[in-house]
């Protein structure tokens, strides 16, 4: 049976998959796991829980907290907010033992899903999470009078924590701005930090263009945002910025553009930087800590840089795994998830971006020119559909075909197969000096794939 929980919470259709049923068992649930491990200690135990914009957040989110409380948990309603500001709420507020954000990041509106963050804005062990399935529906005591938890709703002090945590981290506050004279394009993606990201911007001092700020709860990720950086592109050349960034849904992965309109991915970004944590003695361990699919130009420029890289797992909480295990200060993927342990627990949109904007104020070089620092070896992605994708580790003629494939491409490529965590598909990726030997190698180890593995 396959996991309820992916590599980031609970997710899929809202109202079908995710309905409100659900929300509220896992609330219970989640608060039985947490309580029997004795995270909650002897005290009454607190949650808070946020949610993006989506207008299914709002039935979500209310099943969420009536079936925490219904545990006896008292919950703290912070409204719409940033996955990464629940995380630091969950992390600085005294008392707090639990999070949950409602939110499907980057999918389309009609979609939704859950995450829980334990004491310390951390996300939960696969482990804790399986445990919480494996309790839904489970009959149980329920508490009743003044044991029944309270829900309270934040009056917006939550964001606004937020927001001067994030801009302390570069050393800005009410009188001090450090991106003065920057103009910076902000596409929001119509979602949880339609008004924290400019406003954390504009608090450091730049000038923010702003576009897709007007959530109506239908509207998220619509055509925009960081898996749709086209009109922020466009917006970028015509306002003449300095540069622009792209959020997502949730606001926990950032994307940019320079000022003549390219895209600037998270690889780059995280290589940018890097490079300046390095140059300001920084850099814990002078390492930075990716993911399997980060390209690999990325680990060649930071070998050039004198920076180790660390690869782990796809998902951004393997990452904090890896960073906390070892001690490492940065981290991320591709897709613009970056984790700067030093000011929070998960990838965060905004603080990338004014971080961003600080080393092009401290450098004094355009994002152009910092990104292309970081080269980009061309790759090749091939789903093979239909396959047996749990075999694709076992299967000697696929792995005889990948031993070759790597000997063919020597130190100037790699090969990458990943079986899909919810369809029958093995992704073959394949990065190569050239864009005709990248597409060639993974047409061929497709076909070994397709033949060998033929559900």
């Amino acid at each position: 049976m396959a996991r309820l929980f992916g590599t980031d919470g609970v997710r899929g259709l809202a109202n079908k998959d995710v309905t409100a049923e659900l929300a509220l068992d896992l609330g219970a649930a989640a608060a039985h796991v947490l309580g029997a491990r004795g995270e909650f200690g002897t005290h009454r135990p607190r949650a808070v829980v946020g949610r993006d914009p989506r207008a299914s957040g709002e039935l979500l989110s209310a099943a969420v907290c009536s079936g925490l409380a219904s545990a006896g948990v008292d919950v703290i309603d912070v409204g719409v907010l940033p996955t990464p500001g629940v995380a630091y709420v969950s992390a600085t507020n005294a008392g707090i033992d639990l999070g949950v954000m409602i939110s499907a990041s980057h999918n389309p509106m009609h979609d939704n899903g859950i995450k829980f963050f334990a004491r310390g804005g951390v996300k939960l062990a696969d482990d804790v999470e399986d445990q919480i399935a494996a309790r839904l529906d489970e009959e149980w005591e329920r508490p009743t009078g003044e044991e029944v938890g309270r829900i309270t709703v934040d009056a917006g002090r939550a964001g606004e924590a937020y927001v001067e945590h994030l801009i302390s981290t570069i050393g800005a506050d009410q009188y001090t701005k450090p991106l003065h004279g920057l103009r910076i394009a902000v596409d929001c993606a119509n979602g949880a930090a339609s008004d924290i990201g400019p406003a954390a911007l504009r608090a450091a001092g730049a000038d923010v263009v702003v576009i897709n700020a007007s959530p109506d709860g239908l509207n998220i990720n619509e055509k925009c945002g960081s898996t749709h950086p086209e009109q922020l592109q466009a917006v970028v050349v015509a306002s003449e910025a300095d540069f622009g960034v792209a959020f997502d849904g949730d606001a926990d992965r950032c994307l940019a553009v320079d000022h003549g309109g390219v895209l600037v991915d998270g690889d780059q970004l995280m290589g940018i930087l890097a490079m300046g944590l390095k140059d300001e003695g920084r850099l814990a361990h002078d390492t930075l800590v990716v993911t399997v699919m980060s390209n690999l130009g990325l680990v060649l420029a930071m070998r050039d840089a004198g920076i180790g890289t660390v690869q782990t797992g796809v998902g951004d909480r393997y990452v904090l795994e890896e960073m906390r295990a070892s001690g490492y200060s940065l981290g991320g993927e591709q897709s613009g998830h970056i984790i700067m342990s030093e000011h929070g627990t998960t990838g965060d949109g905004v603080l990338t971006a004014l971080h961003l904007a600080a080393r092009v104020k401290a450098s004094g070089r355009r994002v152009a020119d910092l990104a292309a620092q970081i080269g980009h070896l061309p790759q090749t992605l091939v789903n093979v559909k239909d396959v047996d994708k749990h075999a694709v580790s076992q299967d000697a003629g696929v792995l005889a075909a990948v031993a070759e494939a790597e000997n063919q491409l020597g130190d100037t490529g790699r090969v990458l197969l990943r079986s899909s965590g919810t369809e029958p598909v093995v992704r073959v990726m394949v990065e190569a000096a050239t864009q005709k030997q990248a597409d060639s190698v993974a047409d061929e180890l497709a076909g070994v794939v397709r033949s060998r593995l033929a559900l």
